[in-house]
């Protein structure tokens, strides 16, 4: 009995957790990249920070990249004591499948809500 396929499988790449990721200022972006359907593992993954391909000796420093070849094929993209300039657009591109892109907004924690003094007074009585 010949083998038939019903549908053919393209191996797609998606980034975990997105299209939107929110950090605090000063903790790790941990971005993970997952290629499945690929008859096998991407010769590489690239990754790029608002279309620039991100180096990870650059002098900004703590950035790094582990990946984890075999059914499922993962990247993650570590990137250490997180700013305001690291907020953006994130892709992932392995060699094999289409382009997986992600926003992440660094959040100033000049923006966290705490309450004021009046406020806890209020509660207390």
């Amino acid at each position: 009995m010949p083998f038939h396929r019903s549908e053919a499988t393209v191996p797609t790449a998606t980034i975990i957790g997105g299209p939107d990721l929110h950090v605090d200022k000063g903790s790790t972006i941990n971005l993970t990249c997952a290629v499945k359907y690929s008859p096998e593992p991407p010769a590489y993954i690239f990754w790029y920070h608002h279309d620039e391909v991100i180096s990870y000796d650059s002098s900004r420093g703590g950035v790094s990249v582990i990946t984890e070849k075999g059914d499922v094929t993962t990247s993650h993209l570590l990137i250490q004591n997180a700013d305001l300039d690291d907020s953006g657009k994130y892709s992932c591109s392995p060699s094999n499948a289409d382009v997986a892109s992600v926003r992440v907004h660094v959040l100033n924690d000049n923006f966290t809500f705490s309450p004021l003094p009046s406020m806890l007074e209020k509660q207390q009585s």
